[in-house]
């Protein structure tokens, strides 16, 4: 089976205190006098706006750790690991949305009310050994853009990068980014990836509404690129 019929297919320490060294001894003496100076305390006075400033800096110091544990969190929650132990690959995928039914993939989920935005897996045979013999990542994005300047509904497509990356057991993984404007959803933001294992052709394609008038934000980008990075290939069962 050829990838383009395949492709058809388918984000306050403590510092260290440091002794100062002591001056062993004094190279020129000075005659110590008999009464000595009476030394007054150093008064150290703050204005208020220092004193402001001081106290806001110490409540974002103590805030920054929790928010960024907040952030953390909530985007560990959005997303849930998915296993196909029969097929071998798993991969992140967004929590709240469903799972359907769709001729030709393997598993699909879908943000529900907005089918234009899904994740899918399609598991296809080959004959090949490794995805090396498909070619680079460059020139299997090329087959990529190709395939899908074919379809009827594709008005336009861009690529934006392509990129390789081992996965388990030094598996290779392509990944590919590009931008496609359809008939069907408009202008969209794919993700997709790539891998060859067991003789068997494993394709992820995500993807998610980028319109000028709604673009996508950063924050469901890095959950997509999370979602991308963590296709990978399980031992079969």
């Amino acid at each position: 089976m050829g990838l383009g019929t395949a492709v058809g297919l388918w984000g306050a320490c403590n510092l260290l205190k440091q002794p100062y060294p002591a001056i062993a001894k004094t190279l020129f003496p000075v005659p110590i006098p008999k009464t000595q100076p009476k030394w007054k305390p150093l008064m150290c006075c703050l204005s208020r706006r220092e004193l402001n400033l001081s106290i806001v800096s110490l409540l974002l110091a103590a805030a920054l750790p929790n928010t960024v544990f907040k952030v953390i969190a909530q985007e560990q929650e959005q997303l849930q690991r998915y296993t196909d132990s029969v097929e071998g690959f798993t991969l992140l995928r967004p929590s709240s949305w469903i799972k359907v039914d769709k001729g030709g993939a393997t598993v699909l989920f879908e943000e529900e009310n907005r089918g234009v935005n899904n994740v899918g897996v399609v598991v296809s045979p080959v004959r090949l050994e490794n995805l090396k013999q498909f070619g680079s990542p460059q020139s299997v994005a090329d087959k990529i853009i190709q395939a899908e300047k074919r379809k009827e509904s594709t008005k336009d497509v861009g690529l934006i990068g392509a990129r390789e990356r081992s996965g388990q057991g030094a598996l290779q993984v392509y990944e590919f980014e590009y931008i496609v404007d359809s008939t069907r959803g408009g202008l969209k933001r794919i993700f997709s990836a790539a891998f060859v294992n067991s003789k068997k052709l494993y394709l992820l394609n995500i993807a998610h509404a980028d319109k000028p008038e709604s673009p996508l934000d950063s924050h469901t980008r890095t959950m997509l690129e999370r979602v991308l990075h963590s296709f990978d290939a399980v031992p079969l069962t």
